[in-house]
């Protein structure tokens, strides 16, 4: 399974440059899914700029799976080799995958597909949603939902985002501490984690922090 985990999408050459080397073609075609993004209110300025980079690297569909017939979905994703998961409320965007049947088909999709997330989209392939804001700084409910578990650590985007106060260095040492044994990526918005065959590269222009205690 090839994974591109991102905080903040394709948003500069290293990234860029790490999907295509996945994908392991020029033509990269995506099947684009905003779904996160739907309980969402605001501006999209961020969701524009997300697709922006996708429509530059080339053809670009979106399937929103909330929507759309799962028949419909697979027929226009089979036309594409990469899936990006795009991001906003991560506990809505698992449900859907799940409501959709979504969930069930991706396994089969990625024998021959890179996934890349964006934020929600890379927290759901984790084994929880933990490192979702609501849960791993608000905590507004002890149980927390499965995630796809295509990865066994938890993902962690927006590092140092002013979107993102909670989301700092100092924060994580000491919720480390709180949550022994369970692996922690950080990322900031110029960084993401390659992952092929359960091998894991961190892809970065920024910051990105690995805890373990």
């Amino acid at each position: 399974m090839k994974l591109l985990l991102t905080s903040n999408g394709i948003c500069n050459e290293s990234l860029k440059k790490t999907l295509k080397e996945l994908v392991g073609k020029e033509e990269i075609r995506t099947a684009f899914i905003p779904t996160a993004a739907n309980q969402i209110g605001d501006d999209k300025d961020w969701l524009i700029k997300n697709l922006y980079e996708f429509h530059q690297l080339g053809y670009t569909d979106i399937i929103d799976i909330a929507v759309l017939d799962m028949k419909l979905c697979l027929e226009r994703i089979k036309k594409c080799n990469v899936i990006c998961v795009g991001g906003g409320d991560t506990t809505y965007l698992i449900e859907k995958m799940r409501e959709s049947g979504f969930d069930k088909e991706l396994n089969e999709l990625l024998k021959t597909r890179v996934y890349v997330g964006i934020s929600a989209g890379s927290i759901v392939t984790c084994k929880s949603l933990w490192g979702s804001s609501e849960y791993v700084y608000d905590k507004i409910s002890s149980s927390v939902p499965k995630g796809l578990g295509f990865v066994d650590f938890n993902f962690i985007p927006h590092l140092n985002s002013e979107d993102f106060p909670k989301v700092k260095f100092q924060n994580f040492e000491k919720i480390s501490k709180e949550n022994p044994g369970e692996e922690i990526y950080v990322c900031d918005n110029e960084s993401g984690l390659k992952i092929e065959d359960g091998e894991i590269e961190i892809i970065s222009e920024g910051e990105t922090y690995y805890f373990l205690n």
